[in-house]
């Protein structure tokens, strides 16, 4: 059984680099389906879900190249299936994207009900009901969904009931290829939206409005291959800010390869915690905090406070000196992850989608297991503050969304390993 093992109490300074954004590449390969040829994206993070989003596009026909670590030549030229893989898309919600692609070039799709983290019921109810919108038809049975617009996809007018990133990222797939003008009504407007919008500009889309809650999209006839650059992850760049508020030496941890202003909430709300940051000139560094203020915080879409982010808060304000709320409003299982702190030491009560966490002065070194992917790499960095080892299993999750999160965690001089011990449930 793979573990992290941390020992806690040692500083952190130095520079740290952020990988391409996960929740973009995995979009962006999904959209390569939509031009026939060779499209290039670089920046693209070496992690799990990304060889698992590979497999997906293999299993339906694609080519992919790897050129070096963070680039991948993806070839759709002789893709000739709309179905994708069972035992590839049950692992992986994400998946679920090339539904949308599929739908555009070949008029249908066959997918397989999305899995992922364990985070809650995951309904795609928003993405059917839109599709629908454009002219698809719909059956779902033996957990597949079966998607049909082989009668054309029409524009129309969309409201979603959320913005929802997943269905919107999905219309605007679909939409592209549809005849007329399609108009999504309270869109997601994340930044990865922005970045996929602009690679389907690039290939010849007409896209506007990305980044706002009405975005348009007048189809067009055909797509064409591009080179692309993957976004900078904002999860993994404020996952490394809370390690540095908690630990960075005198020097502080500087934080690159990402655009600050897709942080913005969550840098309002550190700030209000007595942390300070500071603009560099591809990021920002961080300072340690000695007093953590209490605070409340909501999970909302973009531009509000991620759910992503939300472990990582819940880590700080379990240190503040007074009471602090966290409204977990995206996901119901979210907060998987308190139970697990509270081995450390923290003092947190849930009551439905609120946790009520009261500081405490200190982590202790524990055995805890990693509940999801945002969750495990919060355990790790509470670990970094606690008195002792911090033993952190399934770390599988971590490695989902995460690069050599163990070795920048050491470059930075973090006292981290991966490290096998036997796994009891084999005994």
């Amino acid at each position: 059984m793979d573990i992290i093992r941390v020992e806690g109490g040692h500083h952190l300074e130095g520079s740290v680099s952020v990988s391409g954004a996960k929740n973009s590449a995995l979009k962006l390969m999904a959209a390569t389906l939509l031009a026939p040829g060779a499209t290039t994206l670089t920046n693209v993070p070496n992690i799990s879900d990304v060889h698992v989003m590979g497999k997906v596009l293999k299993g339906i026909g694609a080519t992919i190249d790897v050129l070096d670590e963070h680039t991948l030549r993806i070839d759709t030229s002789s893709v000739d299936s709309w179905e994708a893989p069972y035992e590839l898309v049950a692992k992986m919600r994400a998946s679920t994207a090339v539904m949308g692609p599929l739908l555009g070039r070949f008029g249908k799709a066959k997918i397989a009900m999305p899995g992922g983290c364990n985070l809650g019921a995951r309904k795609i109810d928003m993405h059917i009901l839109g599709l629908e919108a454009l002219g698809v038809e719909f059956d779902t049975e033996h957990g597949y969904i079966y998607a049909d617009a082989r009668a054309g996809l029409t524009g129309t007018n969309v409201t979603l009931e959320f913005a929802s990133v997943g269905a919107t990222e999905n219309l605007i797939m679909a939409s592209v290829r549809a005849t007329g003008t399609t108009v999504i009504d309270n869109a997601a407007r994340e930044p990865e939206i922005v970045d996929l919008a602009s690679m389907l500009n690039e290939m010849g889309a007409k896209i506007s409005g990305a980044g706002t809650p009405v975005v348009t999209i007048e189809g067009v006839p055909e797509l064409h291959p591009v080179e692309h650059r993957v976004v900078g992850d904002r999860i993994e760049a404020g996952t490394f800010l809370v390690a540095g508020a908690l630990m960075a030496g005198p020097a502080g941890v500087e934080v690159i390869g990402f655009n600050p202003m897709h942080l913005n909430m969550v840098i309002r709300k550190f700030e209000a915690m007595g942390i300070s940051f500071e603009r560099t000139a591809d990021g920002l560094k961080v300072s340690r905090v000695e007093r953590i203020e209490p605070i409340d915080i909501q999970t909302l879409p973009f531009p509000g406070f991620p759910t992503d982010m939300q472990p990582q808060a819940m880590t700080v304000s379990a240190l503040a000196d007074g009471n602090s709320i966290i409204t977990e409003n995206i996901f119901e299982n979210r907060f998987m992850f308190a139970s697990e702190l509270v081995r450390m030491g923290a003092d947190i009560h849930i009551e439905s989608h609120h946790a009520m966490i009261h500081g405490v002065s200190g982590f202790s070194g524990a055995q805890v297991s990693s509940p999801d992917l945002r969750g495990g790499a919060a355990l790790v960095i509470a670990g970094l503050t606690a008195e002792g080892i911090t033993e952190v299993s399934a770390v599988h999750h971590i490695a989902r969304g995460y690069e050599r999160f163990v070795e920048k965690l050491s470059s930075l001089g973090a006292h981290v390993e991966h490290a096998s011990v036997p796994d009891p449930d084999l005994d």
